[in-house]
């Protein structure tokens, strides 16, 4: 598998929030690396691994990503950013808004509407 540069930092990010246990399994020289992150991702709570573990199937591709929703009960509305090495949890943009057409926001200068 070629990993990108995006995946490189999730797994990183991945591997500093694990368990010491896990931490030598975890690394992009393990072939069973997504097996390892399977296994851990039904077993934690945390949400924020839970969603890095989800971004980076998601950009691993499609037989990555329905192992995790195969047995998954509810879906997340939240997916991790990292941003300077740091963690979060931002709300999803909502999908099916994408079809329907934005207005724009209206402009007000002084007072008064600016087209």
């Amino acid at each position: 598998m070629q990993y990108t540069r995006p995946m490189i930092e999730l797994v990183y990010e991945l591997r500093r929030r694990v368990h010491a246990d896990l931490k030598p399994s975890i690394k992009l020289s393990n072939p069973e690396l997504f097996d390892e992150l399977t296994t851990h991702f039904h077993a934690t709570k945390c949400p924020i691994t839970r969603a890095l573990t989800k971004e980076l199937f998601s950009l691993a591709g499609d037989p990555w990503t329905t192992l995790l929703e195969k047995n998954e009960k509810h879906a997340s509305k939240q997916v991790a950013k990292v941003y300077r090495g740091q963690a979060s949890l931002e709300d999803a943009p909502d999908r099916s808004d994408s079809g329907q057409t934005r207005q724009k926001p209206v402009k007000i200068y002084r007072g008064q509407v600016v087209r």
